[in-house]
Protein backbone atom coordinates (compact mmCIF):
# COMPACT_ATOMS: atom_id res chain seq x y z
CA UNK A 1 0.00 0.00 0.00
CA UNK A 2 1.40 3.38 -0.95
CA UNK A 3 1.99 5.95 1.73
CA UNK A 4 1.24 9.55 0.91
CA UNK A 5 2.78 12.14 3.18
CA UNK A 6 2.02 15.78 3.70
CA UNK A 7 -1.12 17.63 2.73
CA UNK A 8 -0.93 16.84 -0.96
CA UNK A 9 -3.53 16.71 -3.62
CA UNK A 10 -5.97 14.89 -3.62
CA UNK A 11 -6.40 15.54 0.12
CA UNK A 12 -6.12 19.30 -0.02
CA UNK A 13 -8.79 19.32 -2.73
CA UNK A 14 -10.96 16.69 -1.04
CA UNK A 15 -14.52 17.54 -0.09
CA UNK A 16 -15.24 14.18 1.58
CA UNK A 17 -12.61 12.63 3.86
CA UNK A 18 -12.74 9.48 5.96
CA UNK A 19 -10.50 9.20 9.03
CA UNK A 20 -10.11 5.54 9.95
CA UNK A 21 -7.97 3.47 12.28
CA UNK A 22 -7.90 1.33 15.35
CA UNK A 23 -9.82 2.48 18.45
CA UNK A 24 -7.58 4.73 20.54
CA UNK A 25 -5.54 5.91 17.54
CA UNK A 26 -6.81 9.50 17.66
CA UNK A 27 -9.34 9.50 14.81
CA UNK A 28 -11.76 11.91 16.46
CA UNK A 29 -9.03 14.31 17.55
CA UNK A 30 -7.53 14.48 14.06
CA UNK A 31 -10.91 14.69 12.29
CA UNK A 32 -12.07 17.57 14.49
CA UNK A 33 -8.83 19.49 13.91
CA UNK A 34 -9.00 18.98 10.15
CA UNK A 35 -12.70 19.83 10.13
CA UNK A 36 -11.90 23.28 11.45
CA UNK A 37 -8.81 23.75 9.29
CA UNK A 38 -10.47 22.64 6.03
CA UNK A 39 -13.96 23.99 6.82
CA UNK A 40 -15.60 20.55 6.50
CA UNK A 41 -18.60 19.35 8.50
CA UNK A 42 -17.40 16.93 11.18
CA UNK A 43 -19.33 13.66 11.52
CA UNK A 44 -18.63 11.21 14.35
CA UNK A 45 -19.87 7.77 13.34
CA UNK A 46 -20.33 6.80 16.99
CA UNK A 47 -22.47 9.83 17.74
CA UNK A 48 -24.36 10.23 14.47
CA UNK A 49 -25.00 6.62 13.50
CA UNK A 50 -24.18 3.87 15.98
CA UNK A 51 -25.05 4.71 19.55
CA UNK A 52 -28.17 5.89 21.31
CA UNK A 53 -28.35 6.88 24.99
CA UNK A 54 -27.56 4.03 27.37
CA UNK A 55 -25.12 2.44 24.92
CA UNK A 56 -28.02 1.04 22.88
CA UNK A 57 -26.90 0.28 19.35
CA UNK A 58 -29.15 1.37 16.51
CA UNK A 59 -30.58 -1.31 14.22
CA UNK A 60 -28.33 -2.02 11.20
CA UNK A 61 -30.88 -0.81 8.62
CA UNK A 62 -31.26 2.50 10.45
CA UNK A 63 -27.46 2.89 10.68
CA UNK A 64 -27.17 2.31 6.93
CA UNK A 65 -29.96 4.82 6.16
CA UNK A 66 -28.31 7.49 8.32
CA UNK A 67 -24.90 6.87 6.74
CA UNK A 68 -26.32 6.97 3.20
CA UNK A 69 -27.98 10.31 3.95
CA UNK A 70 -24.79 11.77 5.48
CA UNK A 71 -22.43 10.69 2.70
CA UNK A 72 -24.79 12.18 0.09
CA UNK A 73 -23.79 15.62 1.39
CA UNK A 74 -21.12 17.46 -0.61
CA UNK A 75 -18.56 18.32 2.10
CA UNK A 76 -17.66 16.36 5.24
CA UNK A 77 -14.98 14.66 7.28
CA UNK A 78 -16.07 11.50 9.07
CA UNK A 79 -14.22 9.60 11.78
CA UNK A 80 -14.73 5.91 12.41
CA UNK A 81 -13.58 2.71 10.81
CA UNK A 82 -16.90 0.82 10.69
CA UNK A 83 -15.95 -1.94 8.25
CA UNK A 84 -19.59 -2.97 7.79
CA UNK A 85 -20.40 0.44 6.26
CA UNK A 86 -17.38 0.78 3.97
CA UNK A 87 -19.62 -0.10 1.00
CA UNK A 88 -21.62 3.07 1.70
CA UNK A 89 -18.80 5.43 2.62
CA UNK A 90 -15.83 4.57 0.42
CA UNK A 91 -17.55 5.21 -2.94
CA UNK A 92 -18.30 8.79 -1.79
CA UNK A 93 -14.90 9.52 -0.22
CA UNK A 94 -12.36 11.66 -2.06
CA UNK A 95 -9.61 10.76 0.39
CA UNK A 96 -8.88 8.55 3.39
CA UNK A 97 -6.60 9.18 6.34
CA UNK A 98 -5.61 5.94 8.04
CA UNK A 99 -4.17 6.30 11.53
CA UNK A 100 -2.13 3.11 11.57
CA UNK A 101 -0.44 3.35 14.94
CA UNK A 102 1.09 0.45 16.83
CA UNK A 103 -1.19 -1.62 19.04
CA UNK A 104 0.64 -0.23 22.08
CA UNK A 105 -0.04 3.37 21.04
CA UNK A 106 -3.72 2.53 20.48
CA UNK A 107 -3.99 0.68 23.80
CA UNK A 108 -2.42 3.67 25.53
CA UNK A 109 -4.85 6.01 23.76
CA UNK A 110 -7.89 3.93 24.68
CA UNK A 111 -6.88 3.39 28.31
CA UNK A 112 -5.89 7.03 28.88
CA UNK A 113 -9.18 8.15 27.30
CA UNK A 114 -11.06 5.80 29.64
CA UNK A 115 -9.39 7.37 32.68
CA UNK A 116 -9.92 10.90 31.36
CA UNK A 117 -13.66 10.45 30.73
CA UNK A 118 -14.60 7.52 33.00
CA UNK A 119 -18.26 7.80 33.95
CA UNK A 120 -18.72 10.89 31.74
CA UNK A 121 -19.51 11.36 28.08
CA UNK A 122 -16.85 11.95 25.47
CA UNK A 123 -17.81 14.73 23.04
CA UNK A 124 -17.98 12.29 20.11
CA UNK A 125 -20.61 10.12 21.81
CA UNK A 126 -24.31 10.87 22.33
CA UNK A 127 -25.58 11.89 25.75
CA UNK A 128 -26.15 8.95 28.05
CA UNK A 129 -23.10 6.97 26.90
CA UNK A 130 -20.59 7.43 29.72
CA UNK A 131 -17.06 6.18 29.11
CA UNK A 132 -16.47 2.66 30.33
CA UNK A 133 -13.73 0.04 30.37
CA UNK A 134 -14.12 -3.00 28.12
CA UNK A 135 -11.91 -6.05 27.84
CA UNK A 136 -13.56 -6.79 24.48
CA UNK A 137 -12.40 -3.39 23.19
CA UNK A 138 -8.86 -4.07 24.38
CA UNK A 139 -8.88 -7.45 22.60
CA UNK A 140 -10.16 -5.78 19.42
CA UNK A 141 -7.33 -3.24 19.60
CA UNK A 142 -4.76 -5.98 20.24
CA UNK A 143 -5.91 -7.93 17.15
CA UNK A 144 -6.73 -4.97 14.88
CA UNK A 145 -3.69 -5.28 12.59
CA UNK A 146 -4.25 -9.00 12.15
CA UNK A 147 -8.03 -8.94 11.75
CA UNK A 148 -9.10 -5.54 10.40
CA UNK A 149 -6.09 -4.16 8.50
CA UNK A 150 -6.23 -6.73 5.65
CA UNK A 151 -9.95 -5.98 5.19
CA UNK A 152 -9.25 -2.24 5.11
CA UNK A 153 -6.44 -2.67 2.58
CA UNK A 154 -8.69 -4.77 0.33
CA UNK A 155 -11.57 -2.28 0.57
CA UNK A 156 -9.29 0.64 -0.29
CA UNK A 157 -7.99 -1.26 -3.33
CA UNK A 158 -11.50 -2.30 -4.39
CA UNK A 159 -12.72 1.32 -4.25
CA UNK A 160 -9.67 2.81 -5.97
CA UNK A 161 -8.61 4.81 -2.91
CA UNK A 162 -5.07 3.49 -2.40
CA UNK A 163 -3.46 6.52 -4.08
CA UNK A 164 -5.63 8.96 -2.13
CA UNK A 165 -4.98 7.37 1.26
CA UNK A 166 -2.65 9.02 3.75
CA UNK A 167 -1.22 6.60 6.31
CA UNK A 168 -0.01 8.11 9.57
CA UNK A 169 1.92 5.85 11.94
CA UNK A 170 2.33 7.99 15.06
CA UNK A 171 0.55 10.65 17.10
CA UNK A 172 3.39 13.01 16.32
CA UNK A 173 2.88 12.46 12.58
CA UNK A 174 -0.87 13.01 13.00
CA UNK A 175 -0.26 16.23 14.91
CA UNK A 176 2.17 17.51 12.25
CA UNK A 177 -0.29 16.49 9.55
CA UNK A 178 -3.14 18.38 11.25
CA UNK A 179 -0.92 21.45 11.53
CA UNK A 180 -0.36 21.35 7.75
CA UNK A 181 -4.11 21.58 7.29
CA UNK A 182 -4.33 24.69 9.46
Amino acid sequence: MNITSGLKSPLIEADRILVIGCPGSGKSTLAKRLSRALDLDYISMDRAFYWQPGWRKRPRDEIDRLIARAVAEERWIMDGTGLRSFHLRLPRADAVIWLRLSRYACLYGAVSRTFRYFGRNRPELPAGCPERFSLDALAYIWNFERDAAPLIEAALRDHGLVESTVILRSRKAASRFAALGA
